[in-house]
This record gives C-alpha cells, structure tokens and sequence, in this order.
C-alpha cells in the first residue's frame, strides 16, 4: 500500500526447492505469474532465492525495516499471486493487540454499552 503516494514494500524475496513437492505452486508461479507481476510493480525490487529441502515462503522487506513473512507451501500459483499482492497492499506495520474492545479518550463512567436487556 502506499503511504503519502509511496510504495512501503521496497524487497521481495521468494524462496522455494527446485525438487519439492510442496514448491510446486511456486515454481509454476514463477514461470507464469512472476514476469507480469514484476512489470506491473517497477518500483518493487523481486528476488528468487533456491533453498534446497525447504518449504516456500515469500519475505517482505518494508521501509520501516520491518519484514513480513508468508508461507506459500501446497498453493496453487493463484493463491501465491494473491499472497504476493497482499504483502504488497500491506504497511508492513506490527500488529498491535488492543488492551479492551473499546477504545476511546473519554472512557464512560457507567461502562460500555451493549444490547443485551437485562430485566
């Protein structure tokens, strides 16, 4: 996603066995969907990365020096496209638990309110 007009994810890395099963979706990924991907986003940087033995995943590299990182493993090339572009939509941002449910400045004295009656 872009922030003020720029791109956040500046790097992605895609890992993946030339041999394993569970790379499959990957490596067909990367001969029918990667080159459209890559020209579509010029101002992405794609790296593929041979790891031999090991499941798939895809790395993101944000400006923030935040990465993020998903597995890909038994996916049809569809779905790691879709996961492509969600790593590239996202800020690259922590996930940040909230404390309650309700989050206000002025918290009310009485409590929060709900729909439940009870009578």
């Amino acid at each position: 996603m872009s922030q003020r007009g720029v791109w956040q994810l500046q790097k992605m890395i895609v890992s993946y066995c030339n041999w394993g099963g569970s790379s499959r979706g990957v490596r067909a990924f990367m001969e029918s969907e990667l080159p459209s991907f890559k020209e579509s986003n010029p101002q992405l940087e794609v790296v593929t990365e041979l790891n031999r033995g090991q499941h798939p995943y895809l790395k993101g590299l944000y400006k923030n020096k935040n990465e993020r990182v998903v597995s890909v493993m038994n996916m049809t090339p569809e779905e790691v496209l879709l996961c492509a572009t969600r790593l590239r939509n996202s800020l690259g941002r922590k996930v940040v638990k909230l404390k309650t449910r309700h989050v206000t400045r002025h918290p009310s004295v009485q409590g929060t309110w709900t729909t439940d009656i009870k009578i």
